[in-house]
């Protein structure tokens, strides 16, 4: 299994996430990045699965998925993925 990043200690301050990605604290507004974040419950925020591979944080009781790629500003081009490939 092919590992995108490293996702450690995730947590909510305020209106923000806070994560460790790659061993840099990294710091959201949540508004900015989901509504359904915005408005979750306490224990809705709490409840969240970060994937095996690194390459996002899913919040089950939400439906509602983050690409860490996508927080970053990393995009993917079908070029890139090609050569990849």
């Amino acid at each position: 299994m092919k590992i995108y990043h490293d996702i450690k200690n995730v947590h909510f301050s305020g209106e923000y996430i806070i994560l460790t990605i790659d061993g840099d604290e990294k710091k959201f507004r949540i508004k900015d990045i989901s509504p359904m974040l915005e408005k979750a419950s306490e224990s809705e925020l709490k409840t969240y699965e970060i994937s095996p591979s690194g390459y996002g944080i899913q919040w089950p009781l939400l439906d509602e998925d983050l690409s860490i790629d996508g927080l970053l500003g990393i995009v993917h081009t079908k070029e890139l993925q090609k050569k990849i490939a």
